[in-house]
């Protein structure tokens, strides 16, 4: 159940910091905030605004709300695949996929090359992408990335097998939002406004520097979206390959980083979700836990006090730098026992260890009234970008 902060904030976090709560705090002050900033379960201290809250504003939007990796998220396959059909040994089928998604900018892969130009020029941003800007965004469509983006192969509650992937819209994104977010902030500075955090500057709608927001938002959501449905095409290619059969039967691709308007109260808000997903009656989605944990397929409930809302994950409980301080790569491989993973890899991965994560059970503990579980997934084969 919510803990009502104040007027102005509302969380959903059992275990959550004090910086934390400070930040939002910061973000509900704002006059464009309209009711109250909800905080998820896994909320914790972002850029400008925290992560894992879902900010409701009149007539205006805060593009580092929304964050430098625009429509990040995730993206599942059920398969008609059960465990006891899966091979002893997974590991050939991780060398595969790390072949089919590359975690860097995909070179040689020419059917991914086709189907980039072809999306690209059926797709044109907003803002005119320089050659430079236009040829990395055509050689990472279909790439995974690195950090916390991940392939995984898990088994579900039935043991029925799952292929689960998280990822964004990887540079060209992130340089999208940069450019945005710069204006803002000047903007803001040229306005004299009296800000706590001068990337809380957000852009007031029916100006040009909104709708030219808007625009690339809108267009690095679907590049985010087209390029998981590439990765997950390719991964289904080698995992029916590898088995020798089996056939996908459902698939749930949804942002975790992203605003759009919405009606609330019989207002019409921009709602931003920044380490969020959108949970209305009947929507489906996927929070995945840290690697090696759990990830879970839900249904949403369409609690109106989070703005229908949940959690995107686990949250991070230590930043990168505090997790490679506190734990070693003997400490990854004990927490990855059982696991097929990037083992020789161990020290690039030591900040993704998941005790560098808040607990995913008690994440979905504390938004019972948010989301319904359908499925608990838990990780047999993990591949993420370093």
């Amino acid at each position: 159940m919510p803990n009502r902060i104040n007027d102005k904030l509302v969380s959903w976090a059992s275990d959550i910091e004090q910086e934390t709560l400070r930040q939002a705090e910061k973000t509900a002050r704002l006059p464009i905030v309209e009711g109250h900033v909800a905080l998820m379960p896994d909320a914790h201290v972002g850029i400008g605004a925290t992560v894992g809250s879902v900010i409701p504003t009149t007539g205006a939007v805060i593009p580092a709300a929304v964050g430098v990796d625009i429509g990040c998220g995730m993206v599942a396959a059920e398969l008609d695949v059960m465990e006891s059909q899966l091979p002893d040994a997974l590991e050939p089928l991780l060398s595969r996929i790390e072949k089919a998604i590359p975690a860097g900018v995909g070179q040689g892969h020419d059917r991914v090359a086709r189907n980039a130009d072809q999306w690209l020029a059926a797709h044109r941003p907003a803002t005119s992408l320089s050659a430079d800007r236009a040829t990395k965004a055509a050689k990472q469509f279909g790439t995974l990335g690195s950090g916390n983006h991940f392939f995984e192969l898990c088994v579900d509650e039935r043991t029925r097998v799952w292929v689960v992937l998280h990822s964004g819209s990887r540079g060209i994104g992130n340089q999208l939002a940069q450019a945005h977010i710069g204006v803002a902030r000047k903007l803001a500075r040229e306005a004299m406004m009296q800000l706590e955090d001068i990337d809380l500057a957000w852009f007031v709608q029916g100006t040009p520097e909104f709708d030219a927001y808007i625009a690339d938002m809108l267009w690095a959501q679907d590049y985010a979206r087209a390029n998981r449905e590439q990765m997950m095409d390719n991964a289904m290619a080698e995992v029916f390959a590898f088995l020798g059969f089996g056939t996908e039967t459902l698939r749930v691709n949804c942002h975790h980083n992203f605003t759009q308007p919405e009606v609330h109260g019989g207002k019409e808000l921009w709602v931003t979700r920044k380490g969020a997903i959108k949970a209305g009656v009947d929507d489906l989605g996927v929070i995945p836990g840290s690697m090696g944990t759990r990830s879970y397929i839900v249904r949403g409930k369409g609690n109106n006090e989070s703005w229908q809302s949940c959690s995107h994950g686990a949250g991070r409980r230590l930043s990168r730098t505090q997790a490679k301080k506190r734990f070693t790569t003997a400490d990854l491989a004990e927490q990855m026992k059982g696991k097929v993973w990037l083992a020789g890899r161990a020290a690039a991965l030591v900040d993704e260890i998941p005790a560098a994560y808040k607990d995913v059970e008690q994440v979905m503990a504390d938004q019972a009234d948010l989301v319904e579980v359908l499925h608990t997934l838990h990780q047999v084969l993990n591949y993420k970008g370093t």
